[in-house]
């Protein structure tokens, strides 16, 4: 960071490449560690400082979330290390954010002693899935700074579309649906998606008053109109999807009732992550 200050004091923008070696025997730890020392070193640069990091793609996917997000990072981008395009884009598709900065992956498979016509064809090939691996992520970066500035600075508010277990035949019912009218869990949760679905593809429901729309899981995990509903509130509504995460209140204690136990929020929050959600 010492040297991307200087480069910053030009007005230019520093790319910080603090490589993890893809055959070091306790990567994981090492990522870890610099996850660590990256983020503690944002937190000295001006709130006008932008930087790029570009760093080995992580063992544990999206280890690099938090400086995705991050208001003075510009971008992620990952360097593929080692490894061969095949895996290097496998890679990098499953964490979200980050981009390609590929050098031996990107010009695998070029040669000298090609026609032009082979060697465009190999310079295409190579272009079109990087792009994609590059695109693939739920949630860019330019998209999460995108809907942090839409909830940071935008006028309207979050619709809570979260009803799940026990209170959703009562919110069926407000809505006009009797108990009658279904069998069942699954039936009864096809009902609240019919209606979550109308109310967000009605186009009064739209980014002009509504900056977000919060969603049970289930909900998540379906499509609206044959698009995954976050991916859908976002790209075609321009609404900042959320997730709800609590699993309901134990019972009334001291006149309290506290959250219930979530011993699988991990891996809730990384199904979040890969659907997309902002929060």
């Amino acid at each position: 960071f010492e040297v991307a200050k200087r480069v910053l004091a030009k007005g230019l923008i520093p790319i910080i490449e603090p490589e993890v070696d893809i055959k070091a025997a306790d990567k994981d730890r090492c990522e870890h560690q610099l996850l660590e020392c990256l983020l503690a070193e944002l937190e000295t640069l001006r709130p006008c400082d932008r930087v790029i990091f570009k760093l080995t793609l992580p063992t544990v996917a999206n280890l690099y979330r938090p400086l995705v997000g991050h208001p003075n990072t510009m971008r992620v981008v990952a360097l593929s290390g080692g490894f061969d395009r095949a895996d290097a884009c496998k890679k990098l598709s499953e964490n979200v954010g980050m981009i390609a900065s590929f050098s031996r992956a990107f010009t695998e498979g070029l040669n000298a002693k090609q026609s032009d016509a082979d060697y465009t064809k190999t310079i295409d090939q190579a272009c079109q899935m990087i792009f994609e691996a590059s695109r693939s992520g739920s949630c860019s970066a330019g998209a999460f700074k995108a809907m942090y500035a839409k909830v940071a600075g935008q006028d309207g508010f979050i619709a809570a579309l979260d009803q799940s277990g026990g209170s959703t035949p009562k919110a069926l019912k407000l809505y006009g649906v009797e108990e009658s009218e279904y069998k069942g869990e699954a039936e009864m949760f096809d009902k609240i998606h019919e209606m979550r679905s109308r109310i967000i593809t009605n186009p009064k429901f739209d980014c002009s008053r509504v900056l977000g729309a919060i969603l049970f899981e289930m909900t998540m995990d379906r499509q609206i109109n044959g698009i995954p509903s976050a991916k859908f509130l976002w790209e075609q509504k321009g609404i900042v999807p959320f997730l709800k995460i609590d699993k309901g209140l134990e019972e009334e204690k001291n006149g309290v009732q506290m959250m219930k136990d979530m011993p699988q929020l991990e891996a809730l929050l990384d199904k979040g992550v890969a659907a997309g959600v902002f929060g």
